[in-house]
């Protein structure tokens, strides 16, 4: 049992097979363990970016890298509004930004499923981000969401518009997931209905709130998805007491709160990482939850504990304080919305990049005439 100032965090882990044979062992499959994690402590004064780095052994580049099948799970109560609403809980796994492609190994995506797979929820919800670059393995993706022992819900992310929003919304409904665009339905779970409501992606300009929430019934639970975690704020207003969400990566490098800085001040992301806002009662406020994700889109750096790839499971019914959880709410970042100049250059973007493979199309539509 963990000591009173150490939480218990489900671990799974892949062994190198390299350093399994050089002990004279045979390769076997990854392994779900728990490893006592010890509680956030304060840092000291004037902890600067190179003590933590030297606490963090992270001065070889090379170690920087993380392609390790490694995943944490980080396990939190749901908002206190659930506990009123639903007669027994309900688990929620939480996956995001998984970034199928060749950044981020198809080991460490089957790893994510199986270490979910292992909570046995009642329902996975996926906030975005399916894709890297391209639609190259959309099949890859289909695999994965086949793999899930519980049904799907998702929406998509800036990437999945960047590499063929309809493209990867086909890929995902193939697979069996329900894709929300700016939409909500009710499914039933152990014989309790559930609201999901799902936006599409904000960053992208395909976000519409108004169409999301219409029709939305108060008098049944409401679980909301969105890759970008700023739309809480208006669907709380809505009566969505807890939001899902991703985008960020954690920022990828949580030493010294580099990610807030990056992520926070230049960026202007008021969520970075984590739980924010209030679960507790009176409305109308909510919570929103950050994931640090599964892949990467550029490069595989992880570099910090909050940083880690990570699977969420949300007790949706269990009251806050309940159980150990991995941190408490925290306080937002100041902010900035992005500027009009912004948003066009954003929406261009996804039409620059769908003229694009169009030529591309075209262009290898020709090559077989002339063959």
């Amino acid at each position: 049992m963990a000591a009173a100032d150490e939480t218990c965090t489900p671990v799974y882990h892949r062994p190198n097979a390299r350093s399994r044979r050089a002990r004279g062992g045979s390769p076997r499959a990854g392994s779900l363990y728990w490893r006592s994690v010890p509680a956030p402590s304060p840092k000291p004064a004037g902890a600067g970016l190179a003590a933590a780095l030297a606490r963090s052994r992270m001065l070889n580049p090379l170690a920087w890298f993380d392609t390790s099948v490694q995943i944490e799970v980080r396990r939190f109560a749901g908002p206190a509004a659930y506990a009123e609403q639903l007669s027994s809980p309900l688990r929620i796994a939480h996956v995001t930004d998984i970034h199928v492609g060749r950044i981020t190994p198809m080991k460490v995506q089957r790893a994510a499923v199986e270490l979910v797979n292992a909570a046995q929820p009642d329902l996975v919800c996926i906030t975005g981000d399916f894709v890297c670059h391209s639609q190259m393995f959309l099949d890859q993706l289909g695999e994965l969401i086949r793999s899930y022992g519980a049904p799907v819900v998702a929406v998509l992310g800036n990437h999945d518009h960047w590499s063929g929003g309809p493209e990867v919304r086909e890929a995902l409904r193939r697979a069996g997931a329900e894709v929300l665009d700016n939409a909500h339905t009710t499914i039933t779970l152990r014989g309790q209905p559930l609201q999901l409501l799902g936006l599409d992606d904000a960053y992208t300009g395909h976000a519409d709130v108004e169409r999301a929430i219409r029709g939305l019934r108060h008098d049944v639970p409401v679980l909301g998805l969105s890759h970008i975690a700023e739309e809480a704020d208006r669907l709380w207003a809505a009566g969505v007491p807890l939001v899902l969400s991703g985008h960020t990566h954690a920022g990828q490098v949580t030493l010294a709160r580099l990610n807030e800085l990056a992520l926070g001040r230049l960026i202007g992301h008021k969520y970075v990482h984590g739980l924010y806002g209030t679960r507790a009662e009176p409305r109308p406020r909510g919570s929103v939850y950050v994931g640090a994700g599964i892949g990467a889109a550029v490069i595989p750096l992880r570099v910090g504990e909050r940083a880690r790839r990570e699977v969420t499971l949300f007790e949706l019914g269990a009251l806050p304080g309940s159980f150990a959880e991995h941190h408490d709410e925290q306080p937002a970042l100041p902010g900035r919305p992005p500027t009009e100049r912004q948003i066009a250059k954003r929406i261009q973007k996804v039409e620059a990049k769908r003229e694009r493979r169009e030529r591309r199309a075209r262009a290898l539509e020709g090559d077989d005439d002339a063959t």
